[in-house]
């Protein structure tokens, strides 16, 4: 990594983590009333925050309310596309968190109430609460392409809510014959896991030089360049033969016509702003906003995501709600499951300081990004950011990039890692 090695990194980084890991035990142990937490949606950033919360404190009574009994993560389940491991590797479910004291309620949330604080259920079910972190993750704008719609995905996947979208397209792509054409369409930013599609069109080429060799995939871009561009596009040259005639993958930017407007169906076509795609298969990955329940709620600002204080990530709309992961406008924190993750101990921390009548911590967050773009080979990018003059920042000279310069070995250790780092991440958020 330029400037900051990845040993001293984890240095850092684990340390980060040991302090709040000390701050929850030690500080925030605290007895005395029942105090009440109520977290709507059980991903990455809600899971999190449920379970660090009890850590920090448990006297705290938190109920996570999570409509899916299980959840499947989305990192990793572009492996799942390209074969390379099954669905229920990326499914887990929340036994964990039982364990830890949290009372998880499997139902569908249909209103919270900033001022009576009150959540509701599709269930009938009425949850008093003190403080309420929401975690919502995203939702589509599906007007925002002529012909595409939940209804359509059901047979034109988008696969960026993992689960049976990630089944659906790994079985499309393995029914596909051989000399087929693959359709990707990225979003416009700001998105969920801004390198997950070019992962993807690697994951996808891999397969098809295996399995399918004649075939081809057009990636169809709004975008001029994208997340580890130059790292990617190297990739694609020395396995895919990307920039020749005989180039597996084709990226096709927003200058050059790429941004998709309308898709048929019936016909298998996307039209872009300069011509008309026929696809075997077709990934259309649609503009994206906050979740539905944050709409609902009334936590959204007119670009359709959650302002939050930094410090604390309580929403700047409603007091006493905190809003996590991808919905919470927080940048320059990507919208990724690392930083949600690292949000939501944030916000955990900051909740049962404010409950104990402490003033809330100074915060620090972590994000690591991995993509895999052929079997045996990763690529990261990394950073540390923190909080000052009322801002998240970045850490100048904290993280860093893959280096560009072609190592087999160095490599295949980030691969290493990425596999690592699921490990250990979904050990942290639900074991």
């Amino acid at each position: 990594m330029a400037q900051f090695t990845r040993r001293n990194f984890l240095k850092v980084t684990g340390a980060a983590a040991a302090a709040t890991t000390a701050l929850g035990y030690s500080s925030f142990a605290i007895g005395g009333a029942k105090k009440k937490v109520v977290i709507v949606g059980g991903g990455i950033g809600g899971a999190t925050a449920a379970k660090y919360i009890k850590m920090m404190d448990s006297t705290i009574d938190v109920t996570l309310i999570e409509a899916n009994k299980d959840y499947h993560t989305c990192f990793m389940s572009n492996e799942v596309i390209a074969g390379l491991r099954s669905i229920d590797s990326i499914r887990f479910g929340y036994d964990g968190l039982k364990k830890h004291g949290v009372k998880v309620v499997h139902d569908w949330v249909t209103s919270i109430d900033p001022g009576k604080r009150v959540v509701k259920t599709q269930g009938g079910g009425t949850f008093n609460y003190d403080r309420c972190i929401v975690s919502p993750g995203i939702d589509f704008r599906w007007d925002t392409i002529e012909g595409y719609d939940a209804k359509v995905a059901e047979k034109i996947p988008h696969a960026w809510k993992a689960g049976p979208q990630t089944a659906l397209l790994h079985k499309q792509l393995r029914a596909m014959r051989d000399g087929g054409t693959v359709i990707i369409a990225p979003p416009p930013n700001p998105f969920r896991c801004p390198p997950g599609p070019y992962e993807r069109a690697s994951l996808i080429a891999s397969y098809l030089k295996k399995h399918k060799p004649k075939s081809k995939i057009i990636i169809l871009d709004p975008k001029d360049k994208f997340s580890k561009f130059g790292l990617f596009t190297e990739g694609w040259k020395r396995h895919y033969g990307y920039g020749t005639d005989n180039s597996m993958i084709e990226w096709i930017s927003g200058a050059n016509g790429g941004k998709v407007v309308s898709v048929d169906a019936n016909k298998w076509t996307v039209s872009a702003d300069v011509e008309d795609f026929k696809g075997d298969v077709i990934n259309i990955i649609p503009a994206q906003k906050a979740g539905k329940i944050a709409f609902d709620a009334g936590l959204t600002n007119d670009k359709g995501w959650c302002p939050i204080d930094g410090k604390t990530f309580e929403s700047k709309i409603h007091k006493n709600i905190h809003v996590i992961g991808d919905a919470s406008v927080a940048s320059p924190l990507p919208k990724s499951g690392y930083a949600a993750n690292s949000e939501a101990k944030v916000a955990a921390a900051a909740v049962v300081a404010l409950l104990n009548g402490d003033k809330a911590p100074q915060p620090s967050w972590v994000n690591t990004c991995y993509s895999i773009i052929h079997p045996g080979e990763g690529i990261s990018v990394a950073m540390v950011y923190a909080y000052k003059d009322g801002k998240i920042v970045k850490v100048k000279g904290s993280g860093g990039l893959t280096p560009k310069e072609f190592d087999a070995e160095m490599r295949a250790r980030e691969e290493a890692y990425a596999h690592s780092w699921f490990k250990n991440i979904t050990a942290d958020v639900f074991g």
